[in-house]
């Protein structure tokens, strides 16, 4: 509910010495063959020779409703007209270009293989960022693949550009790592509205008896089933926390269209507010809204970019604890292609989606909290409200998009999986596999200062997420070196 729907248009263009039946035959193949695997585009019918042609084209997928834009090389095509395309489209475009092959070698060769060269030349030489995909020159069905892989790519695009970013309190003096400047979310067109704890509590005050909490109470039972459900008479609190927060979100997204929550949720919150935000924080961004813990600007942009790439629910994980040796040696060894190093867990007090969890998943209380704010051997009352449980094994991608001391943005990308294996812990919590993750700790993560917070999206998203990046303009991407490849920092004798 949070994320684009993207609308795609192709534009084929053409340079004035070759065929323009060559591009335009072409496009269509393209279309026909997109439409048949992968579904609707729009095919602007003007084929660009020239600038008024491109001004033309540009109206009729504007005219379409199109917000991401495939211009496509079927000849060497016109370096201006087609660089002005990208220029003066609101939204991302990619550039494709046709493979040779399905005509003769005199008549019906288009040489886009060359013309991909000029046509990237321009875009730099006018600072235009465009989306050109690791083997742009392909056949109709090879074209038709990569603009599928373009959809995600661009609805993370238009996600960051028309984002808001809503915190509520500082950022934690304890949780320093959660502070990062924001000049870096401004250069990504993102805006930020910064609000106090009081703000909060007074419109969480202003929703005792709302209507809609019965309804809401209903849906939280039936997401969390009998054994789940372990403090039935806290969802009220619950229930009014999620209106306050939804509304807040529909009240203040200005000019925005889509919104993601960093809020200050531990150490005054749960004593004011009379439970943990946890689970809620869960269910919104089972909704395409993720809410950041601890004033986690960076971390809840980055859990943004995953659900608009998966379509689907992430999450927020500190890098928490090493896999103990006996866990290793009696459930993975031997059964999973990893070392012990390759391994960790990612704990989180209780923000992760419950339809990302095993079936073991249940309300309960932030143990941690209870130790700090409540009396000694007491029964836990409001550091009730978390949603703790196994997470659920499957493919993962961790992830941050960060902003370094200097104001410079930078990110880490790390496929690998949730192994099937019981933590024996609490909170929300998996034991993650990730390839060489030892030395990605060491010279990636810690080398390179990076906070413990980490997003997590349930899917292997790594492609796509890189050429996101990529495209805002983020230099340095790290990721897990396979062995031999050495790190920068990396001690050869080691």
């Amino acid at each position: 509910m949070n994320i684009p729907q993207v609308k795609l248009g192709i534009i084929a263009v053409s340079r004035d010495c070759f065929p323009m039946s060559l591009s335009k035959n072409r496009r269509d193949n393209i279309v026909s063959a997109f439409t048949a695997k992968y579904g609707e585009i729009f095919c602007a019918p003007t084929v660009v020779e020239n600038e008024k042609d491109a001004l033309k084209a540009l109206e009729e997928v504007n005219a379409a409703g199109v917000n991401a834009l495939v211009v496509y090389l079927g000849n060497f095509g016109p370096e201006t007209p087609e660089t002005l395309l990208a220029q003066k489209f609101a939204g991302p475009t990619m550039y494709i270009a046709a493979a040779e092959g399905d005509g003769d070698m005199i008549n019906g060769r288009g040489d886009a293989y060359c013309g991909v060269l000029n046509c990237s030349y321009n875009l730099g030489m006018r600072h235009i960022p465009a989306y050109i995909p690791e083997n742009p020159v392909g056949t109709a069905e090879e074209c038709a693949q990569m603009i599928s892989e373009f959809a995600p790519i661009a609805r993370a695009i238009i996600g960051l550009k028309n984002l808001k970013v809503i915190t509520f309190g500082p950022r934690p003096q304890d949780f320093f790592a959660c502070n990062a400047p924001i000049k870096g979310l401004y250069e990504l067109g993102i805006e930020i509205e910064e609000n106090s704890e009081l703000d909060l509590l007074v419109s969480y005050k202003a929703h005792a008896n709302d209507p809609r909490i019965p309804a809401v109470c209903e849906d939280m039972a039936n997401e969390l089933g009998c054994c789940g459900n372990q403090y039935p008479e806290l969802l009220p609190r619950m229930a009014q926390f999620e209106l306050t927060l939804l509304d807040w979100a529909e009240n203040h997204k200005g000019a925005r269209e889509y919104v993601v929550f960093a809020d200050k949720c531990w150490p005054a919150f749960p004593e004011q507010f009379g439970f943990e935000p946890c689970y809620v924080n869960s269910r919104l961004a089972s909704k395409g809204i993720p809410v950041a813990c601890e004033v986690d600007i960076y971390g809840a942009v980055s859990e943004y970019i995953g659900s608009c790439l998966t379509g689907d629910a992430v999450t927020l994980l500190d890098i928490n604890n090493t896999v103990p040796k006996y866990i290793y040696d009696e459930e993975i060894a031997g059964k999973f292609n990893y070392t012990l190093t390759d391994t960790f867990m990612g704990f989180h007090c209780g923000n992760t989606p419950a339809c990302k969890m095993c079936a073991n998943r249940a309300v309960k209380y932030q143990l941690i909290q209870h130790r700090l704010l409540e009396p000694e051997g007491s029964e836990p009352d409001f550091t009730r409200g978390t949603l703790e449980g196994d997470i659920a094994a499957g493919d993962i991608t961790f992830y941050r998009l960060q902003c370094d001391s200097e104001g410079v943005l930078r990110a880490y990308i790390a496929q690998g999986e949730v192994l099937p294996v019981a933590t024996r812990s609490f909170g929300g919590i998996g034991i993650f596999a990730i390839p060489e993750m030892g030395r990605f700790y060491r010279h990636v993560l810690v080398q390179k200062r990076y906070p413990h917070h980490g997003a997590v999206a349930f899917a292997h998203v790594g492609k796509a997420l890189y050429e996101v990046l990529k495209y805002f303009g983020v230099c340095d991407i790290a990721f897990n070196q396979p062995k031999g490849m050495l790190y920068k920092t990396e001690n050869p004798f080691a």
